[in-house]
């Protein structure tokens, strides 16, 4: 399967010849899986809050890594980083302040049911921490996902993310129901159609002798198309979920920490409180530390059977950039700028539909939008092709977003939290321009 986005290498004979010269030692040094973004790869040296930048010093406007949830080489959590590797490093076999200090201010940021934190090193690590608690929990294997779904890496987690491409195959104990799409149908009925494909997909486990373990769901479908509303959709799946034996992970990877506006987490935004909460390398703004939340009754099982060690999962300097990233999401209000700024952003889009018929349906929360770009509005035909124009014509005018969904015609909005009203009027105008040149 083609990588969305993906650089074409048989387009190397128009790049610059030192990006031509790194691009060849890439693929001498680090083999042919990986991949490079934009059909022009962009060589960059520097960031700086929501700016990326070239070597020749070009500003890139970054309006896709959600990663550097708190932009780019933040000040606070580089010291926080620095004077804590000064001083210690170490495994959360020995007794330290750093990861209870941190746990502390972090589990405060949830419902008082979910009340146990354990730390990883990636957003994978946690899913699949949660998988082996859901399944010492339930006693069951089974596990429904959503359509294109993606949630880590591993051998267990790749089995259950299928946008990864049919050459990854999905795990005998997987089944995958229809994303959520409020743009096919009406919006009054996406929780019921998608709690009865759930019911479906249990029923199905069970006439294989699979019992089900859980509901695992990135909380605003990411791969699937970036699908948000209406708020509280994704209650009546949960129940059926838990009706059947089986538990809600709320994979909060991609839409936490406060990215979404309207709420810290994504589940929050439905109404819900998940039985294991996930989350990933965005609350160390790049830092590999992760972890996943859990109600106590859920893990208490597995804590006394089996023993969890992680080496560096929650190691001080881990728990100290985590510590920084959330006071400066506090401190700066970032939540409340997501909200502030992606209400912007979303007002803006829709202007353009007015404008250019290529775009069929903006959705979204805070600074999380899909755009589905469509060949007929009426027949809603995914417009493939041109959505990969779209985004190597803002890529050439220095302006960052990926595309999303099997089809890759759904533009991903994802910046950093601090993106800002000019950076958004810079998107606005950059995308407008684009669209124009089409």
């Amino acid at each position: 399967m083609t990588m969305i986005n993906a650089y074409a290498p048989d387009s190397a004979g128009s790049l610059p010849e030192r990006e031509r010269a790194l691009i060849a030692r890439r693929e001498k040094l680090l083999g042919p899986a990986y991949r490079l973004f934009y059909a022009d790869p962009i060589h960059v040296v520097r960031g700086e809050g929501s700016s990326l930048y070239d070597a020749e010093g070009n500003r890139y406007l970054d309006a896709y890594n959600n990663v550097a949830s708190v932009g780019h080489s933040r000040p606070e959590v580089v010291e926080a980083m620095a004077r804590q590797a000064a001083v210690l490093n170490t495994h959360t076999r020995y007794l330290t302040d750093g990861i209870l200090d941190f746990a502390e201010a972090f589990l405060a940021e949830f419902p008082a049911e979910l009340s146990h934190l354990m730390l990883t090193c990636t957003g994978s690590e946690a899913n699949d921490l949660a998988l082996r608690v859901a399944r010492v929990h339930t006693g069951g294997t089974g596990v429904v996902i959503a359509h294109n779904a993606y949630h880590g890496v591993t051998s267990a987690l790749a089995e259950m993310s299928p946008s990864l491409g049919a050459a990854v195959k999905l795990g005998d104990h997987v089944r995958v129901v229809p994303a959520p799409d409020g743009y096919r149908m009406p919006e009054a009925e996406v929780g019921a159609a998608f709690a009865r494909s759930v019911e479906a997909a249990i029923a199905d486990l069970r006439e294989k002798g699979i019992a089900p373990a859980a509901l695992l769901v990135d909380t605003i479908f990411s791969s699937s198309g970036v699908f948000t509303d209406p708020a509280g959709f994704l209650a009546p799946a949960v129940e059926v979920m838990r009706k059947a034996g089986g538990i809600f992970i709320a994979d909060e990877v991609q839409p936490g920490f406060g990215r979404l506006g309207t709420h810290m987490w994504g589940f929050a935004r439905h109404g819900l409180v998940p039985d294991i909460v996930t989350v990933g390398k965005p609350m160390g703004n790049g830092h590999p530390v992760a972890g996943a939340v859990f109600r106590p009754e859920v893990i208490e099982a597995f804590g006394k059977s089996q023993r969890y060690f992680n080496t560096f999962g929650g190691n001080p300097v881990s728990c100290a950039v985590a510590l920084a990233v959330l006071r400066v999401i506090k401190a700066d209000r970032l939540q409340e700028n997501a909200l502030r700024v992606g209400t912007e952003m979303i007002d803006g889009l829709r202007a353009l539909a007015a404008k250019h018929e290529l775009i069929g349906d903006v959705r979204g929360s805070g600074l999380f939008i899909g755009v589905e770009m469509v060949r007929d509005r009426k027949l809603k035909t995914p417009a493939s092709e041109e959505t990969a124009r779209v985004v190597n014509g803002m890529r050439q005018r220095r302006v960052l977003i990926s595309a999303t969904g099997q089809e890759g015609h759904i533009l991903k909005i994802r910046p950093p939290l601090v993106f800002s009203s000019e950076d958004a009027k810079l998107f606005l105008a950059t995308l407008d321009d684009v669209l124009t040149a089409l």
